[in-house]
């Protein structure tokens, strides 16, 4: 038996497929974003402690941005040496932008340098790459190039997949630019929406205080019939009756979530087409309030039967949340309606999923006399977060909670994950 299951054992670790990651020591990168209308863009990644050793700089291993820049000169013209991009129009020079950012991993920072190619307007079928940084002083490191945006290929926010690998040997490749559709852009945004409304924890959070109340009842207590149907009283006056049938409840979902759809389409759409944009730390800050003043209304109502409202009117902000996401996404208006469609039916097949994860178990223990208990102290620890994050937001201040979330817990689970 022993055998059989040390044997089971060495078979699924055999099967469990090994996430290469594209950040890894002694590994230098180029990403590219490959734009219809304005080109392609790109920045070079190099580990800081490569540039030390190899190029004899002094940037130690968690360099900032601003002691990079006093090595701007040298590192782009090494650079501009040992990377080059050809295609049927002839060369592509390489264009430094002047933008110089670090990306902290925790065996050390890479460098990012970023650039554009001129000559782009129209793109190339295929582009010949070069990139042999560091193979002249190390023939055991390694170069990789990723395509980070490329709206026909279905690529957005990419870092994970590498499209070339080079070597001292094959310092040069080509690179397709052909496999490209427009549905493939299409299916690429409703991921992004899916996946931005399933990592976006406070939007989550807001939706979970919206729904609370969905399978109870608030009544006034006028009777002594009213008392025999309440579950519990939640603050005088006030008792929470159990909904007796499926229908109710679900409607009261469906109204929610359509007017949360509704207005978050609205301002994602007013503000990727640049005609209302305010400023992301007033939306983030204002997102954080919306989780608290929802969770409030379930312990003291505000507007009653009214909840729609508070889903409307901060489903707006939260619209603008959305199109912050997909400006860092690298997204500057190419193919729109078919990207905002796209995005808002992946954001609602996200909130699809969380409710129907959620709502089923809402349902069974609805007629529990705990219930009204649970969503109150539930409600409590969502003020709190709220709170939380909007002290965070609105004084930009990074506490050291998110710090150790993040750090300790998050990054490592989406390293593990192959999402970083």
């Amino acid at each position: 038996m022993k055998k059989i299951t040390g044997q089971l054992i060495f078979i699924l670790l055999f099967l469990i497929p090994i996430t290469v990651f594209a950040h890894r020591p002694d590994r230098s990168l180029i990403y590219l974003r490959v734009y219809e209308t304005a080109g392609i863009e790109g920045r070079f990644e190099i580990m800081a402690t490569d540039l030390d050793r190899y190029l004899g700089l002094e940037l130690g291993k968690h360099p900032s941005a601003g002691e990079v820049a006093v090595y701007r000169d040298r590192i782009q013209e090494y650079l501009l040496e040992h990377s080059g991009f050809t295609s049927v129009y002839g060369k592509h020079k390489i264009i430094f932008t002047g933008e110089i950012s670090t990306l902290y991993i925790d065996f050390g920072s890479f460098v990012a340098i970023h650039f554009e190619l001129d000559n782009t307007e129209k793109i190339p079928d295929r582009l010949e790459v070069t990139y042999s940084v560091f193979f002249d002083q190390n023939p055991l490191h390694s170069n990789g190039l990723g395509m980070e945006y490329n709206w026909k290929a279905g690529l957005i926010n990419n870092e994970k997949i590498i499209a070339l690998e080079f070597s001292p040997k094959q310092s040069t490749k080509t690179l397709d630019l052909t496999d490209t559709s427009v549905w493939k852009g299409f299916v690429a945004m409703v991921e992004q929406g899916a996946w931005h409304i399933w990592i976006g924890l406070d939007h989550i959070l807001f939706l979970v205080a919206l729904i609370l109340p969905s399978v109870v009842r608030r009544r006034k207590i006028t009777s002594a019939s009213d008392k025999l149907k309440a579950i519990t009283s939640v603050s005088p006056g006030w008792k929470w009756v159990a909904v007796q049938k499926f229908k109710p409840a679900f409607w009261y979902i469906i109204k929610i979530v359509t007017f949360f759809t509704i207005a978050h389409s609205i301002t994602l759409s007013l503000a990727s087409l640049n005609i209302v944009n305010l400023p992301s730390r007033w939306v983030e800050s204002i997102i954080a309030f919306s989780i608290g003043l929802a969770a409030y209304h379930n312990i003291k109502p505000i507007f009653i039967s009214r909840e729609w409202v508070i889903a409307f009117v901060f489903g707006l902000f939260h619209g603008f949340g959305f199109a912050t996401v997909l400006s860092e996404l690298g997204f500057k208006g190419e193919n729109l309606s078919l990207s905002l469609l796209g995005f808002n039916i992946g954001v609602e097949l996200g909130q699809i999923v969380i409710i129907m994860l959620i709502f089923p178990v809402l349902y069974l223990i609805r007629k529990s006399k705990r219930y009204p208990k649970f969503m109150v102290w539930l409600s409590i620890l969502l003020i709190i977060i709220s709170l939380y994050w909007f002290i965070e937001r609105v004084f930009d201040i990074d506490m050291p909670l998110d710090e150790y979330i993040n750090g300790k817990l998050l990054f490592p689970i989406a390293r593990f994950l192959g999402l970083v």
